[in-house]
């Protein structure tokens, strides 16, 4: 089992930054990536960022990779989302998940963090 705890969500204007963290414990050996998704009101939860263990990134939503910055401290076994340049449209849950990439694609290992809100105002 992996536990994920997220924090750093929050209301912010539109043009605004926020910083998200994800840290994880239990048997993380069992996982070679971490990943940030997002779910905003009526709609799935969709892939943001992904980062493997050696710290190669992937922006699965070309609508954010700019503006988002994923990254990671071992030695904490935590991961950051990283948000510039907020929009209305980023308002939405953000949930951490542990994983691993194969043949450069992503997979869940099902293991999710409570969900961070994230609300940007315009």
């Amino acid at each position: 089992q992996v536990q994920l705890v997220e924090s750093g969500g929050g209301l912010v204007q539109a043009g605004g930054s926020l910083r998200l963290s994800c840290a994880a414990s239990g048997n993380i050996f069992s996982i070679n990536a971490m990943g940030w998704y997002r779910q905003a009101p009526g709609k799935q939860r969709d892939l943001v960022a992904t980062i493997t263990n050696g710290g190669s990134t992937n922006y699965a939503d070309s609508f954010v990779k700019g503006r988002f910055s994923i990254s990671r401290d071992n030695a904490k076994n935590t991961v950051y989302l990283q948000m510039n340049s907020l929009k209305p449209e980023d308002t939405a849950v953000y949930y951490c998940n542990a994983g691993s990439v194969l043949g450069g694609r992503y997979y869940s290992h099902g293991y999710w963090g409570q969900g961070t809100q994230v609300t940007v105002s315009s």
